[in-house]
């Protein structure tokens, strides 16, 4: 007997199968259940922010795990979370399901939730969120978190304030061109990940991509050491580097030599900072320095980078699904 797809149960079947691997993660006064969930706020202060993810432009179903797909929803929310300087405490999901999906199709999802937040945010949960059925499969997220300290926005860079980053750069660049150059069938169309063909390297850029790991916790730590200024590097070290200079008013200098895919490959979900001199949190890596604002907001090796910076969904998505 074939399992049942999701057109096959209620509403209240596809909740009950989540929240019975979230639900017993919830701290909150009111957690998942109810219209909205109640959760203590210490200073009274939430950061909030949300991402979609698409089936198409965002993730293919081919190389994508129902359980790295609830991981990398999780992960990259977390990750703006972390980019303010606060702790992640809560994640609202919004699902839209296709109904010919199977309904262990959910449970990965779920699981992938779980495993993300129990690994990079211990003490956040899933509290609530909303679901409803699409052609193409949708998964939004909302994050909140809380400020132990002030919020370190992108707009704090002053000019003789060292550039850093933590986290890897480029590694889900590299996966994501491994898995469009040898793992796509005769006609483009995706094929499932072989996983025994991968060097050791290619794995983990593969992972990096499928599976992102965000370093959360230096967000707060950021904060405590001083941080002017800090942002997910989502899109690509150019593009967002440009965001930054462009928000604080500065030019960012890049001295490190990097290549293409660290400079330009998005979805790394890095933390890219600005530091008073002499004040680099621990865990980051100098790459430069901000300058006053000159003619352009990103200097590569003292020049100006030519050619696209970073990911672009409106220009980059090739329209394909799978």
């Amino acid at each position: 007997m074939s399992e049942p797809c999701v057109r096959d149960v209620s509403e209240r079947e596809i909740l009950a199968r989540i929240m019975a691997v979230l639900g017993p993660l919830s701290t909150a006064e009111v957690g998942p259940g109810d219209d909205a969930a109640v959760i203590a706020v210490p200073g009274g202060r939430v950061v909030a922010t949300t991402d979609t993810l698409v089936h198409g432009p965002d993730f293919r179903l081919a190389w994508t795990s129902p359980r790295d797909l609830g991981w990398k929803a999780a992960a990259v929310n977390l990750a703006d979370v972390a980019a303010m300087g606060a702790r992640p405490t809560a994640l609202l999901v919004a699902l839209a399901l296709p109904d010919t999906l199977p309904v262990t199709f959910v449970d990965g999802l779920a699981t992938g939730f779980a495993e993300a937040i129990g690994d990079l945010a211990p003490g956040c949960a899933v509290e609530g969120g909303d679901l409803t059925v699409s052609d193409t499969l949708t998964v939004a997220v909302t994050a909140l978190g809380v400020l132990d300290d002030r919020p370190v926005l992108r707009s704090g860079a002053r000019p003789g304030d060292t550039i850093a980053v933590a986290g890897v750069l480029g590694a889900a660049a590299r996966g994501l061109d491994i898995l469009f150059a040898r793992f796509r069938g005769s006609d483009g169309a995706p094929v499932p990940v072989d996983d025994a063909s991968l060097t050791d390297v290619e794995r983990r850029d593969v992972a990096a991509q499928l599976r992102p790991r965000p370093p959360l916790e230096l967000g707060p730590a950021a904060a405590r050491a001083g941080a002017t200024a800090m942002m997910d590097v989502s899109d690509g070290l150019l593009l967002d580097a440009t965001r930054l200079a462009d928000a604080s008013r500065i030019t960012v200098s890049i001295d490190r030599e990097m290549d293409a895919a660290a400079l330009r490959g998005g979805e790394d979900h890095a933390l890219l900072a600005a530091f008073p001199p002499g004040r680099v949190a621990s865990g980051f890596d100098p790459i430069g320095r901000a300058l006053p604002r000159g003619g352009h907001a990103v200097l590569v090796g003292g020049v100006p980078p030519e050619g696209p910076r970073g990911w672009d969904p409106y220009r980059d998505w090739d329209a394909g699904r799978g």
